[in-house]
């Protein structure tokens, strides 16, 4: 069997922060729910059952985590471009892609999203 692509998921992590540009956004920290999906060369991995050819999901998701936590934003566009280089950063990643939901944010939908997408260039 060859195993040529693995896909991490990290599936609703939710998380709040300072998001948007009205008045009460810049005040109020919001709810945002991340998704990640992580695309990485897994047959080394898969072969040897070694950590290090394998991404470290929990790093990636610790570095999330401080991040959103610790930093303002004022459109989804900025935070999800930044969540995307740090999927991104791992040399052994090949795509990626982050979708940032604010909850809540029209009166009448359950949240609005954005996804960006990145292919490393070889």
């Amino acid at each position: 069997m060859i195993i040529s692509e693995a896909q991490i998921h990290i599936k609703n992590l939710r998380l709040r922060t300072y998001i948007g540009f009205n008045e009460s956004e810049k005040k109020n920290k919001q709810d945002v729910v991340i998704n990640a999906w992580i695309n990485y060369s897994a047959s080394s991995a898969s072969n040897t059952d070694d950590v290090e050819y394998a991404v470290n999901y929990r790093t990636i998701c610790k570095e999330m985590i401080t991040f959103t936590e610790d930093n303002r934003f004022l459109l989804l566009e900025k935070l999800t471009a930044d969540l995307l280089e740090l999927c991104m950063k791992q040399e052994t990643v090949t795509t990626a892609k982050v979708e940032v939901a604010k909850p809540h944010a029209l009166r009448f939908a359950d949240s609005v999203s954005l996804t960006l997408s990145a292919t490393r260039d070889h």
